[in-house]
């Protein structure tokens, strides 16, 4: 059975377990997210602003008394965690100048205990929010909005464009889930065309481009797309509604695909509530910090054809893309995306109780499931 701990530092320790799970993962060479280099780069760059969130979130805890999650639906925080912690991180350096320096709290706290004969809570308190301040404002955490990095620019060799790859995050306040977003996007502006592409139609190697760029390479459209992931980066969207709406709102960018990949639901025994038989099972896993189930969606929605611009003398009409749905799964369409995977990690420990419970077909049915043991990995089972 799992201990009977503070749920609080079990939660810790789960979601810390998930997320080196995640990690391990995401690095192993038999994995699929290691097949796509790319994909495993930019979500390990999400990762760790998670673990940054949620060590900070934890060393908050020695002065605030409170920690919520969206127990009956996601198992992450709820977002006001993330506003909070936001809010700190841009005004930490202020606080922490009103707050004396370790070595000095270490001494008040010494002479306190030897005079008093009983702990300085006060003092305590102090020094926990010194660390957890220094530790926000050193660290990158997971914020209520990304903004976008162009980290991949090459040339489609058909149509002589500049293609960029970009990515960006969002922590949905609705949802309360992490959501990581990429997107590859040809630019026919002819600033970019004139400036990138040579006249044999190739990446003209004597520009140089120091990635990772912040925001879109393009500089004359970098604001008004950074405005434009912050407002449609929503769960509720569908890619295909957020790649549409990337099209028509930007006459030369053309969204070829647009790839979300949702972290959540995370399951703990003891703390989560929003699956019983998941956690009826996981209450039988004997180590707490194995008792614990991760999962993330990856959904993908591609363009199968480009309409040409239109042009007369009365009216035209920009290049638009016509998206692929698969209508022929009726998940797919329902969630407009061209494919999708969902995904479950697991310890080893905690399989093994669900397959002999006799529940591990029925709760990870659509699922590809990896499970971590002995800090490896093990696919398609």
């Amino acid at each position: 059975m799992t201990s009977t701990a503070d749920p609080a530092a079990r939660y810790f320790d789960a979601i810390t377990s998930a997320l080196n799970g995640l990690d391990i993962f995401m690095r192993d060479e038999r994995s699929p997210l290691y097949r796509h280099d790319l994909v495993a780069k930019v979500l390990s760059e999400y990762v760790v602003r998670l673990e940054n969130s949620f060590a900070c979130w934890r060393n908050r805890l020695g002065f605030m008394d409170s920690f919520r999650i969206s127990r009956a639906e996601s198992g992450f925080p709820v977002f006001q965690n993330v506003l909070e912690l936001e809010n700190d991180k841009r005004h930490a350096d202020k606080r922490l100048s009103a707050i004396p320096e370790p070595a000095d709290l270490r001494a008040e706290m010494a002479d306190f205990i030897l005079r008093q004969r009983a702990m300085p809570d006060a003092l305590r308190k102090s020094m926990a929010e010194r660390l957890y301040l220094e530790e926000v404002a050193a660290g990158l955490v997971f914020a209520p909005f990304v903004l976008p990095k162009t980290i991949r620019v090459a040339v489609n060799p058909k149509t002589k464009r500049p293609l960029y790859v970009v990515h960006w995050g969002a922590f949905d306040g609705s949802a309360n889930l992490p959501i990581v977003y990429m997107a590859t996007v040809e630019d026919s502006s002819d600033s970019m065309v004139n400036a990138l592409v040579t006249k044999d139609g190739k990446l003209d190697a004597t520009v140089d481009i120091p990635l990772p760029v912040e925001g879109l390479l393009n500089p004359d459209l970098a604001h008004r797309f950074d405005d434009f992931a912050e407002k449609n980066s929503v769960y509720s969207l569908s890619p295909a509604t957020i790649a549409g709406n990337l099209d028509k709102d930007f006459d030369t960018l053309h969204p070829k695909q647009l790839r979300r990949i949702v972290l959540g639901p995370f399951y703990s025994t003891g703390i989560t509530e929003h699956n019983s038989t998941v956690a009826d099972v996981l209450s039988r896993v004997r180590r707490a910090e194995n008792a614990w189930l991760l999962t993330w969606t990856v959904q993908e929605v591609y363009s199968k054809a480009e309409q040409p611009a239109k042009r007369g003398l009365f009216s035209s009409q920009p290049a638009r893309e016509e998206f692929h749905i698969n209508t022929d799964d009726l998940e797919a369409a329902r969630t407009g995306v061209s494919h999708y995977e969902k995904h479950a990690l697991i310890p080893h420990e905690a399989y093994q109780v669900l397959y002999a419970a006799g529940e591990a077909q029925k709760i990870f049915s659509g699922y590809q499931v990896h499970i971590i043991s002995n800090g490896q990995v093990i696919s398609d089972v």
